[in-house]
């Protein structure tokens, strides 16, 4: 495995302009860098507070719609808005979207966004095209790392996302006059779609900055959480610079069997990890979630639901049990029924807060560990 990235240690210098063959993605710049960028130019504070409001709350999707903004900031031949371009839209059988995008080199990712009723959904962000950590229950980890997604390519899931469920709500309108129906919209985020977000460290983190920001999209920061398999270097850095929920993909109780499942334990051990975890710096109200992925006969018996609040003494955690779905070519298989509500019993006993997610997306291949843009449904 290649060494992990070194965080930023501040936004990129963008004064001047871009080279001629390569404009300027402005979507993807703080708010600082686009301060930054637009007072090079001559132009008043004002004006980049305007060009932030069009890019990040008004979510343009063109230049041509910025009206009010001097030509010399919107000039296509100098800057762009980056993004993707929506390949298809797929509903699931309980209500469950799956949207594939397309990068502008082509590369397909996929988003996913799940209703979790009272008009309220749930979006599941991608951070990569593919994924190099190699889990060997998921089908992203089939695709291996083809890219880093940029800072824009990852809001523009969130700005695609709403724009669609904003979409449905108009044409409720239409289809029942002088109804008004409650605002669908996307309420919480969770970065565990496509790609190990810790690995894509800069772009990640500017995009949640942008995400978070009152201007913008407003999003709370408990309503946004990133999961990692356990980059450990970076927890801590990640915990200190983005102040939103931290997940931690742990799915086994020994070293031995993590080391199959998930190669990144060979670097960072359980134990390691667990120490990590504990050092977190945490508000008094707030745990680390830890996500246990059951595969059936595997990490699902007696002993593994013993072991695990054990492994947890110390940390301030709630545990995710996620019932493994099954995709086209894998050797695993979900629990039995039984052996989750086994694992439910021993985790509450030992106090240890515990949900069962509920696999949703299934039929279109939607659900936790099932994305993969390069394969046709």
């Amino acid at each position: 495995m290649s060494d992990l990235p070194t965080p930023p240690a501040s936004a990129p210098n963008v004064s001047g302009s871009s080279t001629p063959s390569e404009p300027l993605d402005i979507k993807g710049l703080s708010q600082a860098a686009l301060t930054e960028w637009v007072l090079s130019r001559g132009h008043k504070r004002y004006r980049a507070e305007q060009l932030f409001r069009w890019l990040h709350e008004k979510c343009a999707t063109s230049l041509d719609e910025m009206s009010n903004l001097p030509r010399e900031l919107r000039n296509p031949d100098e800057v762009t808005l980056g993004g993707l371009e929506i390949d298809n839209v797929i509903e699931s059988l309980d209500g469950t979207r799956k949207i594939i995008l397309r990068t502008a080199a082509g590369e397909r990712l996929e988003t996913v966004v799940i209703p979790m009723g009272k008009n309220r959904w749930t979006q599941c962000v991608s951070s990569q095209v593919g994924c190099k950590m190699g889990c060997d229950f998921c089908a992203t980890a089939e695709m291996s790392r083809r890219k880093n997604l940029t800072v824009s390519e990852i809001i523009d899931q969130v700005y695609i996302a709403r724009r669609l469920l904003g979409s449905e709500t108009q044409l409720y309108k239409k289809r029942a006059p002088g109804s008004e129906p409650e605002k669908v919209d996307v309420a919480n985020l969770v970065f565990m779609g496509m790609g190990e977000p810790l690995d894509n460290f800069q772009n990640v983190t500017t995009a949640i900055g942008l995400l978070l920001e009152p201007r913008g999209q407003a999003f709370g920061q408990r309503r946004i959480t990133v999961s990692t398999v356990g980059l450990v270097p970076r927890i801590h850095d990640f915990a200190r610079t983005t102040p939103v929920n931290i997940a931690v993909s742990l799915n086994a109780t020994t070293d031995e069997q993590r080391n199959v499942l998930m190669p990144i334990n060979r670097k960072f051990p359980i134990a390691v990890l667990m120490e990590t975890l504990r050092t977190v710096p945490l508000t008094a109200r707030r745990r680390i979630f830890v996500e246990y992925v059951m595969l059936g006969g595997v990490n699902d018996t007696n002993e593994d639901a013993m072991r695990l609040p054990k492994v947890l003494e110390g940390v301030k955690a709630k545990v995710n049990l996620i019932p493994f779905n099954p995709y086209p070519g894998s050797r695993y298989r979900s629990p039995e029924p039984d052996r989750i509500l086994y694992f439910v019993d021993k985790l509450m006993k030992a106090g240890i807060q515990t949900n069962v997610r509920e696999p949703k997306g299934r039929d279109i291949q939607a659900a936790c560990g099932m994305l993969d843009g390069s394969k046709p449904i």
